[in-house]
């Protein structure tokens, strides 16, 4: 329907009347403002009093279109019509219809940022007539504070020529002045602003219960518009009365037994990081896609499709690159319905789950298929991962990927979960099968972990807390929906593993995972906050590199996003994106690997690191090695110039360490499960990286993980 029968219907239509009032006789023909328009920011309403379900949903469409029509602020002229014209009601009325406005607005993550109560514009004649007044001094213009917070204040001015600061005993003095008798005819005036920080509420109330609901003062409202929907609470003061500060960053305010949390605090303390891994046509994907839209697959590809990035992906149902997706959970365990309450085929964005959610889980995407395995590898390494899924088609028995995945993780200490896909329609005797080779691979030396099978919610808390030493295992189908809920409460109860909050008061440092420009912003690089907290702004200087000399570029992070929510802080544990001031040819040296400091840029193309050669297939080490590094988001080849080996015995090396007679200690030869001492040297240019980094490498097969021990020489820039 379009806005302007949209509009029209509302206003000469009206709900029924919230009281009998003589004006409801008279004709409203005394005009206060200039038409309303089909477009624009500005939306005009007689009243609105106890809408039902259906009309709040028209409502709340209605203002959404108002709010994008003024980049996220519009004006409301209650007691007015289409027109212009006076609608000649009481104090009452229309103050009831201000309040229903504003909690259509806090649905829609806006606040009032002033409320204006206009009274002494009309007077009436003789003969019993509406007409607009003469004198301007007999009008009084009050400025009321929000119903539910986060509005301009109380300032108050008995005309549009008087704007002075007034004392708390003037204010209530004004307030004296409006009138609540009938025959008082009034109009009010309401900015919104839509802001982009919020409180979440864990108890939700519906907006259809906090309209009708007598208790007005409380500050719950709710995030969608059907009585399912989240509710979301404020801070008071949020926004300033000019409308700056509505992306200033909310701070957590605790109440109850769970708390309100911030977008920002959900994103990082409550936030668990998940790969998800496994051997091609496991399901990967498919299971992602049933988690995060609440739906069930069809069998051919319809949750896979609904994730996917690219078009061959989508074509040959593989993913060839590293995507994260949300999956959020109310405080009691329920997932958030990934599909809108309104709109059943629209999928809900990250900053709508992030917004709605008490907890969150970032599911990550990891290729399968084998020569898609760098990718992989960089995505566990880069990613930060509390936890790993492990999926198996339980209808064939794993292949060599899915031990590559499972050592994979096990090197870098991260406790995985194996899921059987597929269980429908599948042979006793083959997922018998399957489960007897993956229990081989679970009890493997390298591995050492127990299988633990879990059934019923009570094996989900018995396996809680005893991940280093079990591997859960769950049977899922996401044709039937079954072992569904079991994975769910099992995300839902696994604790934060990584706890990147502590890491606040170190220095700022940003990992820069991917490099965007976008047109009328610029250059925008997405990563992880690994450490500190950055305030962005006009005064926000930040070193962006290492560039292939080691030179840092200085420049200003203008401004930042979280889960595509506006903010202007970021901190440690946070998938952000950063927007920067540099201009064509600066912009054109962005790399993914860089590295986003606040203060004292460092960086180097030596190392040394504690190395572990994994087990497997022949693996022979020794100096002058070449092989493709891993560290966090680094990626880059890198040679071994020096090897020591680790604890040697005092009656010299053994002979399997050994290249020749001849040979020195460079004649060191490192095989499998070998530790050693190794200094690495970068092949192409330095890069920023700091003792403590853990570290993996590979020459077409992961041959061993380390950590970083020492910097013998660190170029500093400037």
């Amino acid at each position: 329907m379009p806005m302007a029968e949209m509009t029209t219907e509302t206003n000469t239509k009206p709900e029924r009347a919230a009281s009998t009032q003589p004006s409801d006789m008279m004709e409203r023909s005394v005009l206060v403002v200039s038409p309303e328009k089909e477009n624009g920011e500005t939306e005009y309403k007689r009243q609105v009093f106890s809408p039902s379900t259906s009309r709040l949903r028209s409502l709340a469409t209605q203002m959404s279109y108002r709010l994008d029509e003024g980049m996220g602020r519009c004006i409301y002229n209650v007691g007015v019509e289409d027109d212009g014209c006076h609608s000649l009601l009481d104090y009452q009325s229309v103050a009831e219809s201000a309040r229903v406005v504003e909690c259509i607005a806090r649905s829609l993550n806006s606040v009032v940022l002033e409320r204006t109560m206009i009274q002494g514009e009309v007077m009436m004649e003789k003969g019993g007539a509406p007409m607009l007044t003469k004198n301007k001094h007999s009008i009084v213009q009050v400025n009321e504070p929000a119903v539910l917070g986060g509005g301009a204040g109380c300032k108050h001015s008995v005309n549009e020529d008087e704007k002075e600061e007034k004392s708390p005993d003037d204010v209530e003095r004004e307030k004296k002045r409006l009138s609540k008798e009938d025959g008082a005819f009034t109009r009010c005036i309401l900015t919104i602003q839509r802001v982009e920080t919020h409180l979440l509420d864990p108890s939700p109330v519906s907006l259809k219960r906090l309209i009708s609901r007598k208790d007005r003062s409380e500050s719950s409202v709710s995030d969608g518009i059907a009585d399912s929907a989240e509710a979301t609470t404020i801070a008071q003061g949020i926004a300033s009365s000019n409308g700056q500060g509505s992306s200033t960053q909310s701070q957590s305010v605790l109440s109850g037994e769970y708390g309100h949390y911030s977008v920002s605090e959900t994103l990082s303390k409550n936030n668990v990081r998940i790969a998800v891994v496994g051997n091609v046509d496991a399901g990967k994907s498919t299971l992602i896609g049933a988690l995060t839209t609440s739906c069930l697959d069809d069998g051919r590809g319809k949750c896979r499709t609904s994730i996917m990035k690219h078009r061959h992906e989508i074509e040959s149902g593989r993913t060839s690159t590293a995507t994260t997706h949300l999956m959020g959970f109310k405080h009691n365990g329920d997932p958030i319905a990934g599909r809108d309450n309104i709109r059943a085929n629209k999928r809900k964005t990250e900053d709508e789950v992030a917004r709605e959610s008490y907890r969150v889980c970032t599911l990550i995407d990891l290729a399968g298929h084998e020569k898609y395995l760098k990718t992989t590898i960089h995505g566990v390494s880069s990613g930060m991962c509390d936890y790993g899924l492990i999926l198996v088609n339980s209808r064939h028995p794993p292949t060599h990927m899915t031990q590559h995945h499972l050592n994979l993780c096990c090197s870098f200490g991260i406790p995985v979960i194996v899921v059987f896909t597929k269980i429908d329609a599948c042979p006793d005797h083959a997922i018998k099968n399957s489960k007897d080779e993956v229990f081989k691979l679970l009890r493997a030396p390298d591995v050492g972990r127990k299988p633990f099978a879990v059934r019923t919610e009570q094996d989900v808390s018995t396996c809680m807390g005893k991940l280093h030493i079990l591997a859960p295992v769950l049977d899922t189908s996401c044709v039937t929906g079954e072992g569904m809920d079991l994975l769910r409460k099992m995300l839902f109860s696994l604790p934060k593993r990584r706890r990147h909050e502590n890491k606040a008061k170190r220095p700022f440092e940003f990992l820069v995972e991917d490099v965007f420009n976008v047109p009328g912003v610029g250059a925008v690089v997405s990563g992880f906050v690994n450490a500190g907290e950055l305030t962005v702004g006009s005064s926000c200087n930040v070193y962006v590199g290492p560039n292939d000399d080691g030179s840092f570029m200085k420049t200003v992070a203008k401004s930042a996003h979280i889960a595509r929510i506006n903010t202007a802080h970021v901190t440690s544990g946070q998938s952000a994106c950063l927007a920067f001031a540099l201009n064509k040819e600066l912009r054109k040296q962005l790399r993914r690997g860089m590295v986003v400091l606040k203060e004292s840029p460092t960086c180097t193309r030596e190392f040394d690191a504690e190395i572990c050669v994994l087990k497997g297939e022949g693996t022979t080490i020794r100096q002058s090695y070449q092989a493709y590094l891993h560290i966090l988001n680094v990626r880059q080849s890198a040679y071994a110039r020096h090897i020591e080996l680790v604890n040697n015995s005092a009656i010299g090396l053994p002979l399997s360490h050994k290249a020749g007679a001849d040979d020195d200690d460079d004649g060191i030869v490192l095989r499998p499960g070998s530790r050693a001492k190794v200094r690495f040297e970068f092949a192409k240019r330095p890069e920023y990286i700091r003792p403590g980094m853990r570290m993996l490498f590979r020459d077409g097969r992961v041959r061993g993980v380390g950590v970083i021990t020492d910097i013998p020489e660190v170029e500093t820039t400037a």
